[in-house]
């Protein structure tokens, strides 16, 4: 369909629409008229990607004096494979309306262990072992070397793409990564450097948050990215904790360890390099003295990680006389890691500031604030100069230079914790030290600077005014959106009690009570009884989990529940769990019914649908309050208290609720789908933790649903149920229109679509 917003005209790929993406295509186009940024809470399931897309691609369309780029941010690269599906089936359809003038070029970006086609590299298990085996055979050296030597072996794939020169371009299009690599097959050029290539040239561009908001790679990435772009941070809920963990670093006795070697083998290739080719070493030395760029213009196979430091606050000038010379440099590393050594060997918990922290260094090892922060740097050109391809076996002295130079560089919003042993095995030594960051708003900064509009939205951001204090900016939209349905079909319960009438939760000094593990495994015992197909449960951490399924074993429960639905676990290990997701689906699929128990804040609860019978009920079992004894944890808190003005209670609120919804969400991923949530935990009946759920749940949670036991919850499954299996007019016809045409959206006037925003 095709219509008018204000002096925009929409093309969208489906013959109806929802209220609420009408409703939030006018919000988002007010924010790029104001060339402000916006936060926007839609519910899921209710086609927010697809609102987006149309809209910012129609408003380009409209305005080509001043087209815009857009770059979508996913955290998945199954998310960014959907939303390009998406983009594409909206690009064909702006093709049929308009033709040859609506094309454009859109393209998703991952790493090369997702983009590469060369069978020798993408064999290595890993992300950076694919990274290292990729430089083995494309850097400047080693093909430098395979011109002398044929039998130095070179990647066919990437000297294709570099003898093809500027004829090594995209024809205009929607490629997903299974559209790159068989393009770069079929030409014989190397998909992952065709697209790094072709990222500045493209219209959209869909990749991961880190690409923009984690320095060392947004440095090398998104720097040429024009200020005309609009950036989507799609199902941004936990973007404060992406911001934060893009300038954190851990240090252990493994990392230690590792950085000595990787010092070793380094000592040993300068002395190497001495004996045959000392004008190498030379030359960077006079490179360094006159201050020059080390990044300047290298070839895109030798670019390695930038700066960890945020663009701003890079020194320009010239590396520190004292760390000139490679040898020098290397006996600074060691007196660094020697003073590391020294701090880890503490038997009490030591949180220290910035400041503190370089001064200790200063005194006790000799090097200055200036010496560290350049040593991410001086390190990488060193990497270059020595001609060091295997990166993969050098993480741990990048790990040492990162912290180094995030050290010397900040003196506020960081601290350094470190803590002897993990509090909740105390038995066990292992002590790490932690350079931990608690402003969200640095990380984030340039971005908010640098672009245009930034979009800010998921299915889950109450409540929604803190996260612009937290992430420090001014959006000049901010909204929720409800969520139109003809039919109640999300049925949200607070379950405080048992059927015995005793309280449940998972507060400290209650969970590990008989009396509630007892009322829990009832609960789920009765539920399975009456639910049909797929049911899923998270619990608070993957040790409750462990001791709750332990105790429900011990007393029969699981056997029972088992005698109705198969029993499923995430697990901490990613090919386990992903096994056990795999045959739920089958257990569901075949009609016998399961049950699969997850973590909240695990990769269930973030990134997998249970969509239609996958999931007909989701149980919450508690408040998934954070570990609120950690170190790091506290020391943000005192940050936020301290430079926000926000509370520790509202933040640690605020975050377990949202935690909480994100899993409860997993189950309505439509207007077809129904299922019902069910809070398990007195706490949830106190309204000033339930006020901060997101509104399109709230609207469905009745008054007299706030404070059940198991008996009345079950009552209301088995009526609920029983109402959804009857037959239900999509398009509502009582009179609650959630599906619009194009001549409803004719007629519709302003004071509808403003009943759309609460």
């Amino acid at each position: 369909m095709k219509f008018q917003i204000e002096d925009v005209t929409v093309y969208f790929p489906y013959d109806n629409i929802y209220p609420e993406q009408y409703a939030y295509m006018l919000e988002l186009k007010r924010a790029l008229d104001a060339k402000g940024h916006c936060l926007l809470e839609m519910p899921t399931g209710t086609g927010k990607t697809i609102a987006l897309l149309s809209l910012i691609t129609s408003y380009t369309l409209s305005n080509p004096k001043t087209p815009l780029k857009l770059i979508y941010c996913t955290r998945t690269v199954h998310e960014m494979e959907k939303t390009l599906a998406e983009l594409k089936l909206l690009h064909d359809y702006q093709l049929r309306h308009l033709g040859p003038q609506a094309g454009i070029l859109a393209l998703g970006l991952s790493s090369r262990k997702n983009l590469c086609v060369n069978p020798r590299v993408i064999a290595k298990e890993n992300r950076d072992s694919v990274d290292a085996a990729c430089r083995k055979l494309t850097a400047t050296w080693v093909r430098a070397l395979a011109a002398e030597n044929p039998d130095v072996p070179t990647c066919e794939f990437f000297e294709q793409f570099e003898r093809a020169g500027p004829a090594a371009v995209l024809p205009p299009g929607v490629y997903t990564l299974q559209d790159l690599r068989a393009f770069g097959k079929e030409k014989g050029w190397c998909p992952y450097f065709l697209a790094r290539h072709m990222v500045q040239f493209a219209n959209v561009v869909v990749y991961s948050y880190q690409y923009l908001l984690d320095p060392k790679v947004a440095g090398i990435i998104s720097k040429e990215m024009q200020k005309e772009s609009v950036v989507v941070f799609d199902e941004a809920h936990n973007i404060d904790n992406v911001c934060i963990e893009a300038l954190s670093v851990s240090v252990r006795r493994q990392t230690l360890e590792g950085a000595r070697r990787n010092l070793n083998k380094m000592r040993q290739e300068i002395d190497r390099f001495k004996a045959t080719d000392a004008g190498r070493l030379r030359a960077e030395y006079n490179r360094l003295v006159e201050g020059l760029a080390q990044r300047g213009n290298l070839p895109i196979s030798d670019t390695w990680l930038a700066n960890p430091a945020l663009p701003d606050d890079i020194l320009k000038e010239a590396v520190p006389g004292n760390i000139r010379r490679a040898e020098h440099f290397l006996h600074v590393l060691r007196r660094l890691v020697q003073y590391l050594e020294g701090r880890l060997e503490t038997e009490n918990v030591e949180k220290e500031g910035p400041i503190g922290f370089v001064a200790s260094i200063n005194t006790h090892a000799g090097i200055d604030q200036k010496t560290l922060k350049f040593c991410y740097d001086r390190l990488h050109s060193l990497m270059l100069t020595l001609e060091i391809t295997d990166t993969d076996e050098f993480l741990h002295i990048q790990t040492i230079c990162d912290f180094a130079t995030l050290v010397g560089t900040y003196t506020r919003g960081f601290s350094i914790i470190i803590e002897p042993f993990d509090e909740r095995m105390p038995h066990i030594p292992d002590p790490v030290l932690q350079l931990s960051c608690h402003d969200a708003s640095l990380a984030i900064k340039p971005v908010f600077e640098r672009f245009q509009s930034v979009v800010i939205t998921s299915g889950t951001l109450s409540p929604i005014d803190l996260y612009p204090r937290l992430l420090n900016f001014n959006p000049v939209v901010s909204r929720s959106f409800t969520m139109s349905l003809t039919r109640d079909c999300i049925c949200p319960m607070v379950l405080t009690r048992g059927s015995d009438q005793l309280p449940v939760s998972t507060k400290f000094d209650m969970r590990s009570d008989l009396g509630v593990v007892r009322n829990y495994g009832r609960l789920l015992l009765e539920m399975v009884s009456v639910v049909p197909d797929g049911i899923v449960c998270f619990f608070v951490s993957y040790s409750y989990m462990d001791g709750i399924v332990n105790s429900w074993n011990e007393t029969g429960i699981l056997k029972e529940i088992m005698q109705h639905k198969l029993v499923f676990i995430e697990t901490q290990d990613v090919v386990e769990t992903t096994l056990a997701l795999d045959n739920y689906r089958k257990a569901c699929d075949c009609g016998r019914g399961a049950v699969f128990f997850s973590v909240a804040r695990g990769k269930v609860a973030e990134g997998i649908d249970f969509d239609r019978h996958y999931g007909r009920l989701v149980i919450m079992f508690g408040v998934p309050f954070q570990y609120t004894l950690s170190k790091i944890l506290l020391a943000r808190l005192e940050y936020l208290r301290d430079t926000f003005q926000i509370k520790e209670g509202d933040f640690l609120t605020f975050d377990a609720l949202r935690q909480a919804a994100q899993c409860v969400g997993r189950v309505i991923r439509s207007k077809a789908d129904y299922g019902m949530m069910i809070f398990a935990d007195k706490r949830y009946s106190r309204h000033d933790k339930r006020s901060k759920l997101p509104g399109w749940i709230l609207s469905h949670l009745r008054d007299a649903h706030l404070n059940l036991s198991t008996d009345m919850a079950l009552h209301i499954a088995r009526e609920f149920l029983r109402k959804m299996a009857q037959p239900y007019d999509k398009a509502g016809g009582s009179g609650r229109k959630t599906l619009l045409s194009q001549e409803d959206l004719e007629k519709m006037s302003d004071r509808i679509v403003e009943e759309m925003l609460y």
